[in-house]
């Protein structure tokens, strides 16, 4: 059967259409039943829509002897677990709000009409280290919104709800569930090659405008067929075994916190498992109603438009200290879980931080951003130009070759990270 699926791909990369072999079980990179004296490296993204009010978060000193600001003083139990960027950005992404979709990409102008995303952080990890996972990523989302991007720039939708994903990772189904499940991988199959055999057909009767818009959607349809080959196997493998109760998802939409702390219970249970490897979560704070914090009155996105009014400034402390906080659960939960005589962080590349570097002026320059763990060299605060930014696609490129990736590009990267070094 492999000799057969090989041979048909080779027919569609000679006829026009690229399409990537799927992680097969003779060539994955760690065979089940085989111990690796490796442990996993992993990547988690997480993007807060609506920034952090600068001079409570930036010291105005550099180095490993900062001074702690105020929202540094709540994660200071992890002061030598994490490096602070200041003055990066990524060039030509403008718009506000809409930056969010450039967070992991760093395409140009997502407000533009003509915008033409590009594949995310989390998507190139994927696809160039082929994760033996049951699920080579996750995608997540407090409320709504994505990070993670194709390699044609088709949003990849999210997951908000903690128990659908907890019944993803850890529930068994039922035997008429399975069977059911296994008869929509292989109906998706045959649709699928239905699909290719058109696109070979009409691809050299096109035009160049026309065969660039459908090798962007051929690209999504390589992701599709790497998927239902991946869970054709997995399917038949049974999930592992957590001591925990599943989460009681949140009905609330504007508890930002309580629900980006559920979501975080389940990376770290994901992660334990060997269940992925790779993690992005949007923490979109759009939802309606108040935040429940303490002294909190008006609602997140209003007070994130404070035009330095006091009273706004004072109650935006607040949700901006409650953020602060769950970032420190967050690494509390990694630090907490031994793995390989080390813990989950240790191996686990955190990437945190916002679009806008300034949420009341909608403006995207100096983003506000924390790296964590990985085996990189931490406690410092890395500060580059405020006036003329760094370009923040290094970090990316520095964090793409700390997980193994032979890659000097990425974006809109220049090279690695001056100062981001190992441990």
């Amino acid at each position: 059967m492999h000799n057969t699926a090989i041979s048909r791909r080779r027919f569609l990369r000679a006829a026009g259409v690229t399409l990537a072999l799927p992680l097969l079980d003779g060539l994955a990179p760690r065979a089940e039943g085989t111990a690796s004296t490796e442990p996993p490296r992993r990547f988690l993204g997480i993007c807060h829509s609506l920034g952090f009010h600068a001079p409570n978060l930036f010291p105005e000193t550099a180095g490993p002897n900062y001074e702690l600001t105020p929202y540094l003083k709540l994660v200071e139990r992890h002061r030598e677990r994490f490096t602070l960027l200041s003055g990066v950005s990524h060039p030509d992404v403008d718009g506000g709000h809409f930056a969010e979709a450039s967070f992991l990409t760093s395409a140009p102008h997502p407000k533009g009409s003509s915008f033409r995303n590009t594949i995310s952080l989390d998507q190139y990890i994927v696809e160039r280290t082929a994760p033996p996972t049951r699920f080579p990523f996750l995608a997540l989302a407090t409320r709504s919104g994505s990070l993670s991007w194709t390699s044609g720039g088709v949003p990849i939708p999210s997951e908000s709800s903690p128990s659908r994903v907890f019944r993803r990772l850890f529930v068994e189904g039922t035997p008429d569930e399975t069977a059911a499940q296994m008869h929509k991988l292989a109906t998706g199959r045959s649709v699928l090659d239905a699909v290719l055999d058109q696109t070979r057909k009409m691809h050299g009767s096109l035009g160049s405008t026309d065969r660039d818009k459908l090798d962007q959607y051929m690209t999504s349809v390589r992701d599709v067929e790497q998927r239902l080959h991946a869970g054709q196997a997995w399917i038949k493998r049974p999930k592992p075994k957590v001591d925990v109760p599943p989460p009681v998802d949140i009905p609330n939409e504007a508890d930002l916190f309580g629900r980006s702390r559920l979501l975080f219970d389940l990376i770290q249970l994901a992660f334990t498992t060997d269940s992925t490897r790779v993690v992005t979560v949007s923490m979109d704070a759009y939802g309606p109603g108040l935040t429940p914090v303490p002294g909190v009155t008006q609602g997140h996105h209003n007070l994130s438009h404070h035009g330095l009014d006091p009273e706004k400034l004072a109650e935006l402390r607040l949700i901006e200290e409650a953020q602060m906080n769950t970032f420190g659960y967050l690494l509390d939960r990694l630090l907490g879980a031994s793995e390989h005589g080390g813990t989950l962080l240790d191996r686990t590349a955190v990437l945190f931080g916002s679009n806008l570097g300034n949420a009341s002026s909608h403006d995207t320059r100096n983003m506000p951003i924390l790296l964590a763990g990985g085996g990189l060299k931490h406690g410092r605060h890395l500060a580059f130009d405020r006036n003329n930014n760094y370009p923040l696609c290094n970090a990316y490129v520095s964090l793409l070759q700390r997980l193994g990736i032979e890659t000097d590009r990425f974006g809109s990267s220049t090279g690695t990270m001056t100062g981001l070094d190992l441990a």
